[in-house]
């Protein structure tokens, strides 16, 4: 099992004026708001409380680097589709987005999370676009597999996989925070990417 003796949030940045000056490779955690992205954090790096887990969806607002032993970074964006978001916000996100993807040379890949109880929005498939737009490698997670029962799970990730039209170099993991299921598959998948070996 991957463990880290360091893991801890480096800076909660509003633009790129703020992001962190070092050439640590970084992979990119996106999805809806409420689809248990800080549980994963805090699960793929064994820690209760590296990410914050709220009720509220929508408290990220900004990019969240997180160091993991001074070898790799997480960096973890603001929850997309979220009602009360306003128009303004949805535009800063926006440019945001664009700015990382266009200028950060760090990124290395990207992990989409979608609820595996439901079907993937159209914001899971722009943030899909995005990745593929940029060719850096990109995986989905389905999250929260444990609140499924099992005779339903493998129709559920078919579905994923159909509604996303993932190609064969796009994963699916099944993935439960409160199980620890799926968290040594995404390690294995994740660690290449992030040391460059996956050309």
């Amino acid at each position: 099992m991957i463990t880290f003796n360091k893991a801890e949030l480096v800076v909660s940045a509003p633009d790129k004026k703020s992001w962190p000056d070092t050439t640590l490779p970084e992979i990119v955690l996106a999805g809806r708001s409420n689809v248990g992205k800080s549980s994963f954090i805090n699960t793929m790096c064994t820690r209760k409380k590296l990410a914050y887990v709220g009720n509220t969806p929508g408290k990220t607002r900004l990019l969240n680097f997180f160091n993991l032993d001074d070898k790799y970074m997480f960096v973890d964006v603001p929850g997309y589709g979220y009602a009360n978001i306003s128009k303004k916000q949805l535009l800063l996100f926006g440019q945001m987005m664009e700015d990382y993807f266009s200028e950060r040379e760090q990124k290395k890949g990207v992990v989409i999370l979608v609820d595996s109880r439901h079907k993937p929005t159209d914001d899971d498939l722009t943030m899909l676009e995005f990745a593929r737009y940029y060719e850096i490698p990109v995986a989905i997670v389905a999250t929260k597999i444990d609140k499924l029962p099992s005779t339903k799970l493998k129709n559920q990730l078919k579905m994923i996989r159909r509604e996303l039209e993932l190609r064969d170099n796009e994963p699916l993991f099944p993935f439960s925070a409160e199980k620890k299921i799926g968290m040594e598959e995404v390690w294995k998948y994740l660690i290449p990417i992030f040391e460059g070996k996956n050309k």
